[in-house]
């Protein structure tokens, strides 16, 4: 008996484990480190054919080396020099032998037939951080550490909210992403994913 009364308070405490994963807190799109990245080169993968690697300035010392899957998508040379996306804050991974330490954000379709990369508006600085909301009036929170990223989920709890609006600008929820210089926007996908 005590076992079955048990029971529905387990699935209870399960269920509200889920929702609270679905709903990301307010304000973690702020514990991301997204910034204004310039694709210095941008070149095929020896060993995987879906795979770029790209050598991106984010105002650190040294570029960071990116791999992305965008072969099927476009040629190297629409990447290389444009005013990119990165996720900073991500853990280094190993891709098929080269080490990946972080990723370019890209808008997608529906049917993920079409990829865009999100671009930065002409005069954007590389390594300058990318806010939520108007570049003016918000505020910042420090971002996470990459161990917290990891811990935490947090890109997982702010991706599902990432789209882009009808006028092809990157947002969560309803806050726009934005450099000092404008607006982020993809080239043509309104009402996509963000990934």
């Amino acid at each position: 008996a005590r076992r079955a009364a048990r029971a529905p308070a387990a699935r209870l405490g399960v269920r509200a484990m889920a929702d609270e994963s679905e709903d990301a807190p307010e304000g973690v799109e702020q514990l991301i480190d997204v910034r204004v990245g310039k694709v210095l080169k941008a070149y095929k993968h020896e060993d995987a054919d879906k795979l770029y690697v790209e050598e991106v300035d984010i105002g650190e010392a040294e570029p960071r080396m990116i791999c992305s899957g965008l072969v099927p998508y476009m040629n190297a040379e629409d990447i290389e020099g444009k005013l990119v996306v990165v996720l900073a804050n991500l853990k280094s991974r190993n891709m098929a032998g080269v080490s990946s330490h972080g990723m370019l954000l890209c808008a997608s379709d529906s049917s993920h037939e079409s990829v865009e990369l999100l671009v930065c508006p002409p005069g954007s600085v590389p390594g300058e951080r990318i806010k939520f909301g108007d570049w003016e009036t918000t505020t910042q929170a420090e971002a996470h550490t990459e161990n917290q990223m990891k811990k935490k989920k947090t890109w997982e709890k702010v991706v599902t909210q990432l789209r882009t609006t009808d006028g092809c600008v990157a947002a969560y929820k309803e806050l726009h992403m934005a450099t000092s210089a404008g607006p982020v926007t993809c080239a043509s996908i309104k009402g996509g994913t963000i990934g």
